[in-house]
């Protein structure tokens, strides 16, 4: 088992990162903070106005250390790499693949709605008692809406437009009973739609963090096996859009990003004071808040499950590595289809 590679998250607002030796040292204010070895990392993510040597990043170009620079709301800016490895004859079989990626965009859509269902049927489950009978009855028929919809994606002979629709469809009625997943006092918490380039609540702001957060490691996964992130299948070619990244990311939104946030605000680790509304609408979180969302995302991605194709267990994350894989050794022809990761 390959071990779970590591990141630097930097989100200190003036901080500067050199090198010393074969070490990366973040220092603020010109008083050290921390150290951490170069052979230990696979990248490094600095959020907002954060200094950074050239010796360092020649020397993470060098090593294969990818260096993310993000604003402060947590919108992707830059990244920094050095040459970009990959086998060419996987990458040529990706590019004519996603001329005809029905079968490749079945699967991912099949793994997103199905974890999306069980995260509402896990609600249900664990706090189905409380909730009010109108919120019970709302995520009853969003499930049974959406298993329709797994059948029609797993059994009719659809187009690659009309599982995008059907993919689209299970969206919005996830979104749309959202809010009764939501167990904070605070009303300004609550949920009303999906909002995004600026997220315009609470916690749209917290899903778009954790979205780019997620993204950042499905694109890693993508390039450390060799394909190309900015090809994709369910997601459209588009300049600046790593559209494979965000195609393998669909089945890891709802157990992942947003169980995660769920729990922060459920748990109340998470108020309406940690979040600030900006003169322009968008609403940010606040940087002591930016530091829980990253401590708990890093204590998530290390709990392990069962992966129900390798029949292993694996911490959450490695696996978006492990599916990263799958896809590539089908591409290949090693194995006859792409197996989503359903999560139970």
């Amino acid at each position: 088992m390959k071990k779970l590679l590591n990141t630097v998250y930097v989100t200190t607002e003036g901080a500067a990162l050199h090198k010393d030796g074969e070490t990366l040292v973040a220092e603020v204010d010109g008083a050290e903070k921390t150290r951490v070895p170069l052979h230990m990392l696979a990248s490094v993510v600095a959020f907002g106005p954060v200094q950074v040597t050239p010796a360092l990043i020649a020397t993470c170009a060098e090593r294969g250390v990818t260096l993310v620079l993000m604003a402060r709301n947590g919108r992707f800016q830059a990244r920094i790499e050095g040459p970009v490895s990959g086998n060419v004859l996987l990458r040529r079989e990706q590019y004519r693949r996603a001329d005809t990626p029905e079968e490749i965009v079945r699967s991912i859509a099949l793994g997103k709605v199905s974890n999306q269902r069980a995260v509402i049927r896990r609600a249900l489950r664990d706090y189905g008692d409380e909730m009010a009978p109108a919120a019970c009855a709302a995520l009853e028929a969003a499930c049974d809406r959406m298993a329709l919809i797994l059948r029609r994606l797993q059994f009719s002979d659809s187009t690659v437009d009309e599982m995008r629709g059907s993919e689209g469809e299970a969206a919005t009625l996830y979104f749309a009973v959202f809010d009764h997943l939501i167990r904070s006092p605070d009303a300004e918490l609550r949920w009303s739609a999906r909002s995004r380039r600026p997220p315009l609540d609470s916690m749209n702001a917290l899903l778009s963090f954790l979205y780019t957060l997620l993204t950042h490691d499905c694109r890693s996964a993508c390039e450390a096996v060799g394909l190309d992130p900015a090809v994709g299948f369910l997601h459209r070619d588009r300049p600046g859009r790593p559209s494979l990244a965000l195609d393998l990311m669909e089945e890891f939104r709802a157990p992942l990003a947003d169980r995660l946030a769920l729990s922060l605000v459920n748990r109340r680790q998470l108020r309406a004071a940690d979040f600030r509304k900006m003169d322009g609408g968008a609403v940010l979180l606040t940087d002591d808040a930016r530091r829980t969302v990253l401590t708990a995302w890093q204590e998530r991605k290390r709990e392990e499950r069962q992966h129900p194709f390798l029949q292993e267990k694996a911490p959450f994350g490695l696996v978006p590595y492990l599916q990263a894989q799958l896809l590539a050794r089908h591409l290949r022809g090693d194995i006859d289809a792409y197996p989503p990761w359903f999560w139970s």
